[in-house]
Parts: C-alpha cells; structure tokens; sequence
C-alpha cells in the first residue's frame, strides 16, 4: 500500500479535481443566501453596524455644513449686499433698459414691429406697458408700498426708510388710455435706470462743463434748466437718437416724459422696502413709416460711461412702424 492510500484511502482523484475548480458563482444566492441568512455576504449585525456608521456619520457631516450655513448667513444683512460698487460684479457703471421688450419667442431681438392701424397688431406692446406699469399705478403690488411714500422734490428728499413717489400722471400722452399713442404711430417707450445699491450720480449740473459728445440739443435742453429751475439740474440727463445719419433724419421730433432725465433725489438706491425706479416716457412724436430706425438712448453722469460696442451706459433698439 502506497503511503498516498495510507493516508486517506477514500480519497480519489476525482474529489481532488473537484475541490480545485471554482465554485460557480450565483447572483441569487450572493443577494440572499437562506443557508447562513447572509444578505450580499454579510450577516444582520454586519449591516447593522454599517447603517448605524453611515448613520452617524451623514448626520454629522449635515449637522457641520448647517452650522456653517448659520454662521455665514449671520455676516448678511437682507437688505444690504455684502459687496456694494467697486467690490460688486456689477460694478458702478448702470445700464440703461427698456421696455416694452418683443415677445419672449424672440428674446434676442431688439425690434419693436407693428401696424399703428391694426389694434390687434400693436396689443402686445400696449400689453407689456400694462405689465410692466402696473406695480407704478398699483402701489399694493410692491412689498411694503403705500405705507412709505413720499413726495419727493429736488429740495425734499425722502426722509429715511421712506421712498419717492412716481407721478404716473405725468406721462401723458403716454397713457395706458391712451394707448401709449401706438394707434397714432407715435410709440412711446420707456427707459429705466438699472438699479446698483448706494450709487451716488456726479451730476452735468453747469451748462459751461458738458462733454463734446453729448447731443446739441441735450445740451441746449440743460442751459434752459439753468437759467429757468436751476434746482432741476441734479438730475441724470437721458438723450434718444438716431445712430446713423439716416436715423437721424428719419427719428423725427421727441419728447421726454415727464422731464429729460431721472431726478436725482431718487438716489442713492438703498432697497428701501417699496422702492420703485424713476422712468422716462420717450415719446416719438412723427418717426418716418416704413423704414428701419436704429435708437440709441443714453444716459448722462459724469460717472457713467458709455461703450455702444459693450452697449454701457446706453441702450440700443429699434423702430419700425408699418
């Protein structure tokens, strides 16, 4: 007898063959293994005790970035950025907006389009003024309007936690009655001042000290305020005009609502609760039909710049009346 035999006479080579290939592996019984009640190889308490760690530490980590959450929103102020002008990515040079803006299905574009004759042609425009005036004709829309008012003037700014009325009354002809004058070919738009917190306007406020660019008539406008309400002169001056020489014989006669600017006792802004932005109603009195005009409108501080490529300080759109 062998010494192999001695040892484990029952023992074949078969049964060697067999312990040395893998058993095979089964996705059923890994999931869930009813001999040994494992559940993908582990025991209960193995799960367990890892529910109960991750557990733990999820709701530390949680409980840490909450804590932080409080302390960081314990350095804001609601109502005060934490970075204002220079130390802002807005920086200190506003834009200029206008409304009424084309339909949202052509958000790029700039082109204000209609027949002055076709009711239902001009309604979007006439519509969006309704939208975009309505928080001015109906003081409840703003948070906290109504109860903080004041009639501001040039020599009566508001007083503190209180804010400047807008006159809605004097802009007419530019009218909700009276259709904004699109039925008469006659548009208005309006112009706003893009709010920047605690910007202060340096004013064009002596007719001696204009900039050579600024428009003749502009110009003319601001040496009449000095010599007839040199009060008014604190204000910044707005100009429309055509870009091109051939806007400008086409643009035709304008007129500003209810004065040429934005008052200047509307700043600096400080996001009083109910504060409302300043307009000017430009109204385009007998632009030519039919044709394209290129505008661009500005507005004028001695601390604001203009770029028409970058389009800073101005604004730029244009009209074209059927």
């Amino acid at each position: 007898m062998s010494k192999r035999e001695a040892i484990s006479p029952s023992f074949t080579d078969d049964d060697l063959n067999s312990l040395r290939k893998p058993k095979p592996f089964i996705l059923s019984k890994f999931l869930y293994n009813a001999e040994d009640g494992t559940v993908m190889g582990r025991d209960r308490a193995s799960w367990a005790k890892i529910g109960i760690f991750y557990v733990a530490f999820y709701g530390v980590l949680a409980a840490l970035v909450a804590i932080c959450m409080w302390a960081f929103f314990q350095t804001l102020d609601p109502r005060i950025p934490k970075w204002t002008l220079d130390r802002s990515l807005i920086g200190t040079n506003p834009g200029l907006g206008f409304r009424p803006l084309p339909p949202l299905d052509n958000v790029e574009s700039t082109l204000i389009w209609y027949k002055g004759t076709q009711h239902e042609n001009y309604k979007h425009w006439t519509d969006s003024l309704n939208d975009f005036l309505a928080v001015y004709k109906v003081p409840g829309l703003t948070p906290g309007r109504g109860q903080n008012i004041y009639n501001c003037d040039y020599n009566q700014p508001p007083p503190q936690g209180q804010v400047c009325d807008v006159d809605i009354k004097s802009w007419a002809p530019c009218t909700r009655e009276n259709n904004y004058s699109y039925h008469k070919s006659a548009p208005c738009i309006f112009l706003k001042l893009n709010k920047i917190y605690g910007w202060i306007p340096e004013y064009y406020n002596n007719s001696r000290d204009l900039p050579e660019s600024m428009p003749s008539s502009l110009k003319t406008y601001i040496a009449e305020v000095e010599k007839s309400e040199p009060i008014k002169l604190n204000t910044i001056w707005v100009s429309c005009e055509g870009e091109n020489p051939a806007d400008q014989e086409n643009i035709g006669a304008i007129n500003y609502l209810p004065i040429r600017g934005f008052p200047g006792y509307f700043y600096p802004y400080q996001n009083s609760e109910g504060y409302l932005s300043p307009l000017v109603a430009v109204h385009f009195q007998r632009p030519k039909r039919g044709i394209i005009i290129n505008v661009e409108c500005k507005a004028w501080a001695r601390n604001i710049i203009h770029d028409r490529k970058d389009r800073i300080g101005s604004v730029h759109y244009e009209l074209l009346i059927d």
